[in-house]
This record gives structure tokens, sequence and C-alpha cells, in this order.
């Protein structure tokens, strides 16, 4: 049996620092607050872990069981440290490695599904931005904001799996 490889992105800007708009700045402001150096925002976060996530899980759908959950792992050790790295290496080493494979293309199947009222899906044409970056690209909006599993599950999980199941070959 062959392994197909697949991907998806979910509500993401390729190459986001390189993309930014006063509106996604001020929506995104956590980029700039997370990327500072360690361990500024991790005292922040750590100091008041529910207050940060209502900032960003306000009226989206999340339910109270997933928002509990988002919390207890917040609360863990080093997770506030983790979260911050992701957000620094997308704003330091990402970007060199984006220059050094400039030329390169993601080769597999990319799924890109985007929430339509998200910040990402009402600034940019995001199948656009992902066929610079990768050959095979499909996807859309889906009636939501920015977190596609927890405000949309069922629709976000069925187009999941159709796309990791289609047998097509594409």
């Amino acid at each position: 049996m062959t392994q197909r490889v697949r991907a998806a992105v979910l509500d993401i800007v390729p190459l986001p620092y390189a993309q930014v708009t006063r509106d996604l700045a001020t929506a995104y402001f956590h980029w700039f607050f997370l990327i500072q150096a360690a361990p500024f925002p991790e005292q922040l976060i750590e100091a008041a872990p529910a207050t940060f996530l209502r900032r960003f899980l306000p009226d989206t759908g999340v339910a109270a069981d997933a928002f509990a959950e988002y919390l207890r792992a917040l609360r863990r050790p080093g997770t506030a440290h983790a979260m911050c790295e992701d957000y620094r290496a997308g704003a330091s080493i990402d970007e060199v490695h984006q220059a050094e494979w400039a030329d390169r293309r993601i080769t597999c199947p990319l799924l890109v599904l985007w929430g339509e009222h998200s910040v990402v899906g009402t600034q940019y044409e995001l199948l656009a931005l992902w066929r610079d970056v990768a050959l095979d690209v499909r996807g859309h909006a889906l009636p939501c904001g920015h977190f596609l599993p927890e405000e949309v599950a069922d629709q976000t999980l069925a187009q999941l799996l159709m796309f990791m199941d289609d047998s097509s070959g594409r």
C-alpha cells in the first residue's frame, strides 16, 4: 500500500510577518507580544492565564469544556514558554528558512481551510498566497471565525476526512 502524504492548514497565512497589515497587527497583536524576549510574555501569561485565554476565545462558540481544557493546558509548567517559542520561531528562524527555500514548493496536496469571518479570511486571498508556496492547493472558507475545530467541528472534520481519504490520486 502506498502511503500518500497530505497536509492541511486551518486559518493560517503563509509567512505571516511578511503579510502584516495594520488590521492584522491590531487583531493579532499577540504575535508581536509573544515574540518578545523570555521570560516577559511568559510571566504575564502565567500570572493570568484565564484572562489571556478569554482575550482570544471570546464569543467564538468555544464550549466551556473546551475552554477549561485550554486553560488546564496553559497552566502546565512550560506551556506558555513553548507557545511563545513557536511565535518567536515564526519571526526569526522561519523567515531565514523561507529565504533559503524560496525556490522550493510544498509538493504534497495541501488543504487550506479558513473562517469566513476570521481576520485572515477577510483580509487575504488565502488560496493565492498558499499557491505561491505549494503546488497542489485546494480549500475554502467555513462559516466561522479563527477557531474552526471549536466553532464548526463537524464541518471541519468532514472536510479533513474527505481530503485525507481522497482516492482520486490528487
